[in-house]
């Protein structure tokens, strides 16, 4: 397998700093945390995808930074609407077992109760 091109690492760079700036815009400090956590974990994971993968994870990652920039507006996040998004059904069914499972977890972590030392 042949090492991926500077211009590749530059873009991928690149895509991760912004969504990193972006979660700076989300209203609670554990939403930053945890969407922070979640894209590094991911970028992690995917640094040794196929092409294919990379071209699709890439593309996904995009589109996340496009719609979050939207919602959060260019003089921080638009209060009035949640930050975020609704799945499609084919989307949940394109899902493989192993991101199911992340999705849930992902899930359980925005449910729990805040702990006192991140509402001061």
């Amino acid at each position: 397998m042949s090492s991926p091109s500077f211009e590749h690492v530059r873009k991928v760079r690149m895509l991760y700093k912004t969504v990193l700036r972006l979660h700076r815009g989300f209203p609670e400090p554990a939403m930053k945390k945890l969407g922070d956590d979640y894209a590094r974990d991911e970028f992690k994971r995917h640094a040794t995808a196929d092409p294919t993968q990379t071209r699709i994870f890439m593309d996904e990652w995009t589109k996340y930074a496009m719609d979050l920039s939207k919602q959060l507006g260019i003089k921080g996040p638009k209060t009035s609407k949640p930050v975020g998004s609704q799945m499609s059904p084919n989307q949940i069914d394109s899902l493989s077992v192993e991101q199911i499972a992340q999705l849930y977890e992902l899930y359980q972590e925005t449910i729990k109760p805040k702990v006192a030392s991140e509402s001061s």
